[in-house]
């Protein structure tokens, strides 16, 4: 979020809502090992504090570094903001945004006049698409989530923007042998999220009670990685049962092929929590300018003319300011 701020400080010197259709994963899920081939893991990630927007901190888990070998996904913050810090005014272009709330509150308004809060549990996926300029400001004493970035194929990148909303009662929800899970988009223990992915991805939010283990079908040409959010000492075991464990705070990236993910909760009193994120690589080059993901260096500099001058999606930029 901060990259975006400050890329839009020095070039300054639509919304449809609702959901479109449902995304079938031909894939299954199961609290059972028996022939269940899992992913194994190939890097481990620790999110390292830093600061972001305007005096909020995040645990960034992907950046740059990790984008080859988990196309599509560009970006996860875990972030941490309380007033008067927040994300001012900042544009986007060519890509996704899924925030989700785990505690609090986040307020999102954009030029397009768009305004809403989604709270603990709620999840915003907003598609910029050719372009948007908004704002994310905390509504409470404390406000944390996770926002994720996701790429859009070039064909996609200058469609019109879109949110989709789900407040918490919304999310499905299943529970088996010690295992819930939240399906935010796709599907995991036979049920599926009424999120449209453009491209098509995952994204899973498990709580393992002490002791339980879960093995989730991943389609094989898809790139997945998890981030821990919780775990007790020597608790998160992903891959095999007698791998080394994972703290909070780390991404665990997984191999492509084989059945899915097995994970474990090898803690003997604390329960694990976790998302679990998947999706189809594009495959595409990726050329990124701060807030601004396309797939060559003119359009990096196309985008950047647009809002400069305040076209060709940016119309708005030069009279808004959020409230």
């Amino acid at each position: 979020m901060r990259a975006a701020i400050n890329k839009a400080n020095t070039l300054r010197g639509l919304v449809t809502f609702g959901f479109i259709r449902n995304i079938t994963f031909m894939s299954s899920s199961s609290s059972s090992s028996q022939s269940f081939v899992a992913r194994s893991v190939i890097k481990k990630v620790f999110a390292k504090l830093q600061k972001e927007g305007d005096g909020a901190v995040v645990r960034r888990g992907i950046s740059r570094s990790e984008q080859k070998v988990l196309d599509p996904f560009l970006m996860l913050d875990e972030f941490s903001v309380s007033p008067p810090a927040g994300f001012p005014d900042h544009p986007h272009r060519g890509f996704e945004t899924v925030t989700y709330v785990l505690e609090g509150g986040i307020t999102h308004q954009d030029f397009k006049g768009h305004k809403g809060t989604i709270f603990a549990g709620d999840v915003q996926w907003m598609t910029a698409g050719r372009g948007i300029i908004h704002s994310e400001m905390p509504e409470e004493e404390v406000n944390k989530g996770l926002q994720l970035w996701i790429n859009l194929s070039s064909k996609e990148k200058m469609i019109e923007p879109n949110y989709q909303e789900l407040s918490s009662s919304d999310i499905p929800k299943a529970e088996q042998n010690g295992v819930q899970v939240k399906v935010i988009a796709g599907e995991s223990m036979g049920i599926q999220s009424p999120v449209y992915t453009r491209t098509p991805t995952m994204f899973l939010d498990f709580t393992l009670d002490p002791g339980a283990q879960f093995h989730q079908n991943v389609p094989e040409s898809w790139n997945a990685f998890a981030y821990v959010l919780e775990s007790g000492e020597g608790g998160a075991v992903f891959g095999s049962s007698n791998s080394s464990p994972v703290s909070s705070h780390n991404v665990v990236v997984f191999a492509q092929g084989n059945d899915g993910v097995s994970v474990w909760n090898k803690s003997s009193s604390k329960k694990l929590r976790f998302v679990l994120i998947a999706g189809e690589p594009i495959g595409e080059p990726v050329v990124q300018y701060g807030p601004f993901v396309m797939n060559t260096q003119a359009e990096i500099d196309m985008t950047i003319e647009d809002y400069h001058y305040s076209k060709n999606g940016f119309e708005m930029a030069k009279y808004w300011r959020s409230q």
